[in-house]
């Protein structure tokens, strides 16, 4: 990661599952740079005017996959407003070199909301990510408290557009819990997912990076974890991951091996 001056989610972020992840070959890249465009009050990513783009990014991610021998690569990024495309084509180039360099790793993208725009995704979507990820975070009433320049409409337009430019797509959404959501709200949003067929679905405890973010509202229990669990996959749900300290990428080369078809790797 050093020699090729990347940042991961993973440590920008601080995951509480970084250990388990990376043992187990799997990585976050974050990539457009490590500053964001907007400044939503849950995360820990530094905001700002973001540095001109890394020519060179897309080969250091996949040398870095390759070096690392990971059997399953996350790629993220900050928000970029400031580039016509958000950065569309750098995920696509990405995507291609990893898997020219690592055959057989999965690649799943956790992208941006691209403002709803179908052009972009369009983009990601014909290199045929493994996952295709986009998180809606929290429910409708408090995305503007909780992520002030994001919209629901454009986070659904993402997973909805993503199903109908390749029907044969795994897509990916989550959410945060404890920011003063109603358990009716989290099974509405569950079911707003479900309507535009998301494969798979992320829960977890929000958790307050600094003083200066969003209060923690309540700590949610083990067992209410596991109905929420239960619920998801009575609704219809491929897989559903939920705990406290679940994370987007927990698990998620076992996603892309059990649901794309692809043989687990031993370990």
């Amino acid at each position: 990661m050093r020699t090729q001056h990347l940042h991961t989610v993973c440590e920008e972020a601080h995951c509480p599952n970084i250990g388990e992840c990376w043992s187990h070959r799997t990585a976050t890249f974050l990539v457009l740079g490590d500053t964001c465009t907007r400044n939503c009050r849950f995360c820990n990513v530094k905001t700002g005017r973001p540095a001109p783009l890394d020519p060179d990014e897309p080969e250091h991610v996949a040398q870095a996959v390759q070096a690392l021998d990971l059997q399953h690569a996350v790629i993220t990024s900050v928000d970029r407003d400031d580039l016509p495309d958000g950065g569309a084509t750098v995920f696509a180039t990405i995507i291609r070199r990893i898997r020219a360099l690592q055959p057989g790793c999965t690649v799943e993208v956790l992208i941006p909301d691209f403002r709803g725009q179908i052009e972009p995704l369009k983009v990601v979507m014909d290199e045929r990510p493994d996952i295709l990820n986009h998180n809606v975070e929290t429910v409708p009433r408090l995305f503007r408290a909780v992520q002030p320049q994001c919209r629901y409409a454009w986070s659904l337009a993402v997973l909805r557009n993503a199903k109908a430019l390749w029907p044969g797509a795994l897509t990916k959404s989550g959410l945060m819990v404890g920011l003063g959501e109603t358990p009716d709200e989290i099974l509405a949003s569950m079911h707003d997912l479900r309507q535009i067929d998301v494969d798979i679905l992320t829960i977890g405890q929000y958790l307050q990076p600094t003083k200066q973010h969003l209060p923690i509202a309540r700590y949610y229990t083990p067992e209410e974890f596991e109905t929420l669990r239960e619920r998801g996959l009575e609704m219809g749900f491929r897989w559903v991951e939920s705990s406290p300290l679940v994370r987007s990428s927990y698990n998620a080369e076992a996603q892309a091996r059990a649901l794309s078809g692809t043989p687990q790797q031993a370990r």
